[in-house]
């Protein structure tokens, strides 16, 4: 699935294709259930004509703002990807809508799963009112960190994943940071120490950082993998050090990575260096 850095990946591919300032001539539908707000025949009424004039990015969601005043919302789920193309390009049986610009291009919602899922909003709290804070932005400190899990008594990975809590983090992220900051994923969340509360404050922008310099992860090269909407993928995937590495050595300590389920997600970890210290006093009991 698209996390953050995919997300934002994508967002800034369609600023640099100079998208803000076109006009949406027309759109065309070929999964209805795909616009989950509204109907797909009001949607396409309600998106003609109208000027992109932003295109940002909150939690997962790719937001553009158009003018007169709306808002279309995109989530690209697990396989969703937004493309580029020239109005003439063939279109692919999983290229489920298609958005007319002013300019001759097309902005193409491919999906090979159609889990994505698209809002024409007026207000973006009907979307996006629900998401917690965005962990590359000012309001990230080390006190909303702290606050977020003294609040909770839960397994640390569930916790992170959380989009409530915090938005934009998913399952590789997670992993990667988990394994930066020497935490087990399984951990709960009140037995945190502010030394290592301190270290995962520190692991999570470094690890969405990384993978924004490098344009996000590509797991393959199939169609239900990353890539951005100038088609390209990311280079991430070249330097994860547990996340699908299961078996191969640890970069730090050489011990082999293993793979868990946590919170009905897999999960990869290296058990040498991420102890489970829940488990081992539970052991003692």
């Amino acid at each position: 699935m698209p996390e953050l850095p995919e997300v934002q990946t994508v967002v800034n591919d369609l600023i640099t294709e100079k998208l803000i300032g076109r006009n949406i001539l027309d759109a065309e539908i070929r999964w209805p259930k795909i616009v989950a707000i509204p109907t797909a025949e009001k949607f396409r009424e309600l998106i003609r004509n109208r000027q992109i004039i932003n295109i940002s990015r909150r939690g997962k969601f790719i937001q553009i703002e158009l003018k007169p005043k709306i808002f279309l919302f995109v989530h690209l789920r697990m396989s969703g990807r937004l493309l580029l193309s020239a109005a003439d390009a063939p279109v692919s049986k999983h290229e489920h809508i298609i958005i007319s610009l002013s300019d001759g291009r097309q902005l193409r919602y491919h999906d090979t799963r159609k889990f994505g899922r698209f809002w024409l909003v007026a207000r973006p709290e009907e979307v996006i009112g629900h998401l917690g804070v965005e962990p590359l932005s000012a309001e990230f400190t080390l006190d909303a960190l702290t606050e977020k899990i003294r609040n909770h008594r839960r397994q640390l990975k569930p916790l992170l994943l959380d989009q409530t809590v915090i938005a934009g983090l998913g399952n590789i992220y997670v992993d990667e940071a988990l394994w930066t900051a020497q935490l087990h994923p399984e951990c709960l969340t009140n037995s945190l120490k502010k030394r290592e509360i301190l270290t995962l404050y520190e692991a999570i922008p470094q690890v969405l950082r990384q993978g924004l310099s490098n344009q996000g992860t590509s797991l393959g090269n199939g169609m239900t993998n990353f890539q951005s909407a100038s088609r390209k993928s990311g280079r991430n995937q070249e330097v994860l050090n547990v996340f699908r590495r299961t078996d191969q050595n640890c970069p730090r300590c050489g011990s082999k990575i293993i793979r868990i389920i946590v919170g009905q997600r897999s999960t990869h970890l290296c058990p040498h260096c991420q102890p489970n210290k829940s488990s081992r006093k539970k052991s003692h009991l």
